[in-house]
């Protein structure tokens, strides 16, 4: 999977990561930056994704598609489909944008949209990657946990980096009989949680 990555998405993320690093350098408004996550992180949601068991992959905040240039390497590994929600249109537009260049699109449902209006309709998650605004987390993964698959996986970032902001949410996942979460300190920091279940 990392050995045979496609030229045009190495150049798009390449691409976007210095915009991202400018964004955080310069005084691009904090709505508008990319806020995306850094290339080791991308290894390391790819990896599980291509682990997590059958079902579905999805992602909540899309940004500007750098995350999901990662996953979509993973969906191409499974034979499976990425649905990824943004609520902002220029975020949405720079995503096809990236997912067209990059050559993924194929393997990519790209939704503008708060995806806490889908989320309740979507059955047999097997993966999914939290990288909203921090305040609709504990919402997203109420809604989430029910239908992730036994063994499914559910990762939300920024928990180190926002390790304030995120306390509660962080200590009341891992107090949840529902699953095994661990804080892996990779990138700005992941929260990964697994689903138990009878089967798993």
């Amino acid at each position: 999977m990392f050995h045979n990555i496609p030229e045009p998405m190495l150049e798009r993320m390449a691409y976007l990561e210095k915009i991202d690093t400018r964004d955080r350098q310069d005084d691009t408004p904090f709505a508008e930056r990319l806020r995306q996550i850094p290339p080791e992180t991308g290894r390391f949601l790819a990896l599980l994704a291509t682990m997590a068991p059958p079902g579905r992959v999805l992602e909540v905040g899309t940004s500007g598609g750098y995350s999901g240039m990662w996953l979509a390497l993973a969906c191409r590994q499974r034979g499976d489909r990425l649905t990824t929600f943004d609520i902002l249109p220029n975020k949405t537009r720079l995503a096809q944008e990236t997912f067209d260049i990059a050559g993924v699109s194929q393997h990519i449902d790209l939704i503008q949209g708060d995806a806490r209006q889908y989320l309740p309709g979507i059955s047999e998650v097997a993966f999914c990657f939290l990288d909203a605004e921090k305040d609709v987390y504990a919402a997203c993964y109420e809604l989430l946990i029910p239908n992730l698959v036994p063994g499914g996986l559910l990762v939300a970032d920024n928990v180190i980096s926002h390790q304030q902001e995120l306390a509660g949410f962080t200590q009341s996942v891992q107090a949840d009989p529902r699953v095994d979460a661990l804080v892996v300190p990779i990138g700005k920091g992941v929260l990964v949680c697994r689903k138990l279940g009878s089967s798993v």
